[in-house]
């Protein structure tokens, strides 16, 4: 059975990570040339073979909808602005910001979680290491949480060690940089149109955009109002998808690292539709970093990564978190 196969409409692989954890040298190297070209052209590949159970993303979900089903005066104590740890709420965050385009805020609410073991270095700490918050109405939240976050930091550091060998260098080339690393987790809830009633002109459940670190790896579910990827061949085209896959990207950071060798992944996810005003999804987007201060070639990591946060920033919310 091959590792990978190409959906040629979308230049979007799906590449089963069994054959590269096997440790068979033919199978990595194939596995390694896929991940190279998809990364050339659409900066995204859906991963199988990951070994993530299906039934936590579920129970996530399921426990998430509770949270975001809440009257807003229960979840205003919770609300930060993009970059803490809480409730981002209707109008916080418009992604579209980072390209420099004017247009109206995301359409989405976010449970959004981070990076929470210290360093020791007080000043990191306090920026990039504080402590999460966790919903009381939802208490079964955080072990799920806490969990899914145990695995994706391991699913991510293995697909940076296929990273490294597509791009020709040693297997820890990323991983070495990833000792202490900052990660984001945001659960993102996209209400229909009978809850938000008629998008704006030029609005987007999230606006068109790169993301700005390493890999994002992205547990998402089928929708109209869904995920599209854009690409310089065929322009915007809806992603490919399987309900057992991670969809995984590449940002901004990890493009510069290779010296744009390869792309980050621009993408969007589009307006609840207007045939189908009860459509809400769900996705479990997992952001991963490297260890701040890192250089990437010339520029420091995480004053990057701050600035792009704030850039996305809608400055009508009041920050809680600390």
């Amino acid at each position: 059975m091959s590792s990978a196969s190409v959906n040629s409409a979308s230049r979007i692989p799906t590449v089963d990570l069994r054959p590269w954890l096997s440790g068979d040298p033919g199978a990595r190297a194939r596995t390694a040339r896929t991940v190279d070209e998809a990364l050339r052209s659409a900066g995204f590949l859906l991963v199988t073979g990951h070994g993530v159970d299906p039934a936590l993303r579920a129970a996530i979900r399921s426990s998430a909808r509770g949270f975001f089903r809440l009257p807003e005066r229960a979840k205003r104590p919770y609300a930060v602005k993009v970059g803490g740890r809480g409730w981002l709420g209707p109008g916080a965050e418009a992604n579209s910001y980072a390209e420099g385009t004017a247009a109206p805020p995301d359409l989405k609410e976010s449970l959004s979680f981070a990076a929470d073991e210290p360093t020791g270095d007080a000043a990191v700490d306090a920026e990039w290491f504080a402590a999460n918050t966790w919903p009381e109405e939802t208490p079964e939240l955080r072990a799920l949480v806490t969990t899914y976050l145990r695995e994706m930091r391991s699913l991510s550091d293995r697909l940076l060690g296929l990273l490294g060998v597509a791009l020709g260098e040693s297997e820890d080339f990323f991983t070495r940089h990833t000792g202490h690393p900052t990660w984001g987790f945001n659960i993102n809830w996209y209400p229909g149109r009978e809850t938000v009633g008629e998008p704006e002109p030029g609005q987007f459940r999230i606006g068109p955009h790169t993301d700005f670190g390493t890999v994002t790896v992205l547990d998402r579910q089928a929708g109209r109002g869904g995920l599209q990827v854009f690409t310089d061949e065929d322009g915007w085209q809806d992603a490919p998808f399987d309900p057992e896959a991670f969809t995984v990207n590449i940002g901004d950071l990890m493009a510069r690292w290779t010296d744009g060798r390869w792309q980050s992944g621009r993408h969007r996810v589009l307006p609840p539709p207007a045939d189908l005003p009860s459509e809400e999804l769900m996705s479990l987007v997992y952001f991963y970093e490297c260890d701040p201060g890192t250089d990437v070639r010339g520029v420091d990591s995480h004053v990057y990564l701050r600035g792009q946060l704030d850039a996305i920033t809608v400055d009508t919310v009041e920050d809680t978190d600390g």
